[in-house]
């Protein structure tokens, strides 16, 4: 069985539960994280916070297509390196469409262990379109 979105809605609609709207986006979303995303490539993010919720570290990596984003150690070994006690991941969908692939809510899943097996909380995995996101943390996914 195929399921297909309906004609009239556009791909990242608002309908999706977790999906955020740009006009209501946060200041981490909008100031932080929004500016870094490219709407012809995919971009993945990995913001680390210290336990103040101050930002420790930033690592930006591109894709080795349009469509597919590989996080390389050396990103890892930099945010568990600099006392960092939370992060957020966060990539962009140059499609439009904000929900999450099943291989966005395995990484996700992969990640949160990963990281809480050195006690650093996966706060949120954000996927940006151009008129809002969509949370792992709303949607309940999380």
């Amino acid at each position: 069985m195929n399921l297909l979105s309906p004609i009239h809605q556009p791909p990242g609609s608002p309908d999706i539960a977790g999906f955020i709207a740009a006009d209501v986006e946060d200041d981490v979303a909008r100031e932080l994280l929004r500016p870094h995303f490219a709407a012809d490539r995919e971009t993945l993010l990995l913001a680390g916070f210290d336990a103040f919720d101050r930002l420790v570290r930033l690592e930006r990596t591109g894709g080795d297509n349009a469509s597919r984003c590989i996080i390389p150690p050396r990103c890892w070994r930099s945010l568990i390196g600099s006392g960092v006690v939370a992060v957020i991941m966060a990539h962009n969908h140059p499609s439009g469409d904000a929900r999450p692939s099943a291989a966005d809510t395995r990484t996700t899943q992969e990640t949160a262990h990963f990281l809480r097996t050195m006690d650093i909380a996966l706060a949120d995995h954000l996927i940006f379109v151009a008129d809002g996101h969509f949370s792992f943390r709303s949607a309940g996914l999380l």
